[in-house]
């Protein structure tokens, strides 16, 4: 992260489960991680608190966790609405550490997988300060709202296959 700029995640990407179990990261993706975090080649990921997905981040953003921690609480002070601050807490600290090559190839935890559902594909979204990883079948399962993810992960997924029936 260049000092005083943030680090955003936009667009998508796709990756088919390669050899030795591993997917690639995007390049985009994978050069925005590793800006965050000092050049270190470092995936956080956390289970997505709402959705069947998994968050993931460079290691610049844990520096952002305490102000939003208390951004989200004042927020539900204002409304009068519960907060778990512990509970959030947990949610935002809990990520693991998953190191990636120069070519963006990472070995997904068992752990996250099974909570996702990731098996032979997954589909990168960006969302700003961090971005999502799918199953492509639980994301076309989201409805309204989802309609261009859902079109350019099948986009993305159909020249996937393709390239791999070339080889």
């Amino acid at each position: 992260m260049e000092a005083g700029r943030p680090t955003v995640f936009s667009g998508q990407g796709f990756s088919l489960v390669g050899e030795k179990g591993r997917f690639v990261l995007p390049p985009d993706f994978r050069k925005a991680v590793r800006d965050s975090g000092g050049g270190e080649r470092v995936l956080c990921l956390a289970k997505h608190p709402r959705w069947k997905c998994l968050t993931a981040f460079g290691l610049g953003r844990v520096d952002e966790f305490e102000t939003e921690l208390n951004r989200e609480e004042g927020i539900a002070l204002e409304r009068g609405t519960d907060f778990d601050r512990d509970l959030r807490s947990q949610q935002l600290y809990g990520f693991g550490r998953v190191p990636f090559d120069d070519s963006g190839r990472f070995v997904l935890p068992e752990r996250y997988a099974k909570q996702v559902g990731l098996d032979g594909a997954a589909f990168f979204q960006g969302g700003g300060k961090m971005f999502t990883i799918w199953n492509p079948a639980e994301l076309a399962q989201m409805g309204a709202g989802w309609e261009d993810a859902i079109e350019a992960c099948a986009d993305l997924q159909a020249q996937a296959l393709a390239g791999k029936g070339r080889k």
